[in-house]
């Protein structure tokens, strides 16, 4: 079930009802592997713990690596368009609108996977 959230703990709490948290969050450490940007998340992580470790990344990344981070948004598959209905505010928002998109993407990634595999 793919919904218009609102925020990044309803599409966590959601992934957790769904038992798909555990692949989301595998899906987040392959993802940002392999735009070779480190990240350490536990895997019992609460989504509380998840949203603010995955939002201090970016916020790193904008801020000091800000190649890492269009190669983030490139390896994730985040819309170019999506990044720029941003509204121009400090780093802080910027990188929590995101984390929301890329949470987002990620979540679609794993529900169409477990969706449509058999």
């Amino acid at each position: 079930m793919i919904s218009n959230f609102t925020n990044s703990l309803e599409l966590l709490e959601v992934a957790q009802k769904e038992q798909l948290y555990r692949k989301l969050v595998l899906q987040l450490k392959k993802d940002f592997e392999l735009a070779n940007v480190p990240i350490n998340i536990p895997m019992g992580i609460s989504s509380e713990e998840l949203k603010s470790i995955v939002h201090e990344k970016i916020y790193f990344l904008i801020v000091e690596k800000f190649e890492q981070y269009l190669n983030l948004l490139y390896v994730v598959d985040i819309s170019e368009n999506e990044v720029r209905k941003i509204a121009p505010s400090d780093a802080v928002d910027i990188a929590a609108e995101v984390s929301f998109l890329l949470l987002k993407r990620e979540w679609q990634k794993v529900w169409f996977k477990n969706k449509y595999s058999s």
